[in-house]
């Protein structure tokens, strides 16, 4: 293999049985079925810059590749499902349902192919191809809908109102103007009348409006907000590391990083090279989960309002940006690996990948060399190394 070739930068992320591999120009998903045979397809990837000049550029072009390898996700992880969940002689197709996210390996930058880390809907179950016709698309965008919604209720609202209500608690922030509650009973009789109910409704309703008078983002905001965050995530991701069919994923995810250091270190792709080779990858999507945390903490400091819904839709339109700027980020990190910037920022995500990989098997990396070998095989000449980011 000449050394351009060795240069192309590869990643991808781990499926249902099976992983799937992309390089800067093609992508190709390899799974196992049921029966043990192997089982892939490739294509080369749309080039979104040509037509679009603009994508180019740093920043627009993190989002591009975000927007892209969501696309990519969801068609892995359907195509790996209905091979994986349906007997080869039987003509059917299946039936989408939610699903946790985590079954990606975190998916391409810490879930975004998957939206967001949280619900994403996968086929589960078999049905006939007439009825799946019918309704599999209707299902798919109200689950995916669905999904954003729960994901950002859970990793963006959530976070925001917890540390809004716990910096007045703790005395840390002092409301501009705040009501004064009065905890006792609105009447002496301990008969239950419509005045007490009333008066227990008016009650808590002025506590809530008490701790959740807008305080506005500082660093130390933004810290404990993105502390939060973190721990719904990982909590989420504990529980799932604790389930049978997640662990299988797991796995793969670790064979996928396998079969890339062998090819990063320049070596054939073969089941005894990849064996010995760490499972935690430096530019895995939870490294860049850290890089996304550190942006949006100083990013979420300089932008700010004395508002909670201003607070919150803020955090929202700048999602695209954090997200850009830490693809730049991860792309410069990416060329200076031996750099103490890069392994400070990629640390945390390192250990972290020691809950979302598991030590595969040697059919799990036959597995995930079949897609890269695939996926090699439609890049062209000479092409331009690219970021091709890892689950």
């Amino acid at each position: 293999m000449s050394t351009p070739e060795r240069d192309l930068i590869v990643g991808g992320q781990a499926v249902i049985e099976g992983v799937m591999m992309r390089t800067p120009n093609a992508y190709a998903i390899a799974v196992r079925k049921a029966d043990g045979t192997i089982v892939n397809t490739a294509a080369r990837l749309p080039k979104w810059s040509d037509k679009f000049p603009l994508l180019k550029l740093p920043v627009l072009r993190g989002g591009a590749v975000l927007v892209q390898s969501m696309g990519l996700g969801i068609k892995a992880l359907n195509y790996s499902a209905g091979e994986a969940f349906v007997e080869a002689e039987e003509a059917k197709e299946v039936e989408i349902a939610l699903t946790p996210a985590v079954i990606e390996g975190e998916g391409d930058f810490a879930g975004l192919t998957g939206a967001l880390p949280g619900l994403f809907p996968v086929p589960t179950q078999s049905k006939p191809k007439d009825e799946l016709k019918k309704g599999a698309t209707t299902a798919a965008v109200g689950s995916i809908i669905f999904a954003m919604i729960f994901n950002v209720l859970l990793f963006v609202a959530a976070p925001l109102l917890l540390t809004n209500a716990l910096f007045i608690a703790a005395g840390w922030a002092v409301p501009a103007a705040t009501s004064t509650v009065n905890s006792s009973p609105a009447t002496s009789t301990p008969e239950v009348t419509s005045e007490t109910t009333q008066s227990w409704v008016t009650t808590t309703w002025e506590k809530v409006r008490f701790y959740l008078h807008p305080v506005r983002p500082s660093v130390g905001f933004n810290l404990i907000d993105g502390m939060i965050r973190m721990s719904f995530f990982l909590i989420m991701i504990f529980s799932f590391s604790l389930l049978k069919d997640i662990r299988r994923v797991f796995q793969y995810h670790g064979a996928e990083h396998k079969t890339v250091f062998t090819w990063e270190a320049g070596l054939p792709l073969t089941v005894e090279n990849a064996r010995p080779q760490p499972r935690q990858h430096p530019r895995c999507g939870t490294s860049f989960l850290m890089v996304v945390m550190i942006v949006a903490i100083v990013l979420f400091s300089i932008i700010k309002f004395d508002s909670l819904v201003f607070n919150f839709l803020i955090r929202i339109a700048l999602v695209p940006l954090v997200a850009g700027l830490s693809y730049e980020i991860i792309r410069l990190s990416a060329k200076k690996e031996g750099g103490w910037f890069f392994k400070l920022m990629t640390k945390p995500g390192v250990w972290l990948q020691n809950l979302t990989t598991k030590e595969p098997d040697d059919q799990q990396l036959e597995v995930a060399i079949e897609a890269l070998k695939e996926s090699l095989k439609l890049e062209p000449q000479g092409s331009e190394p690219v970021l091709a980011p890892l689950s």
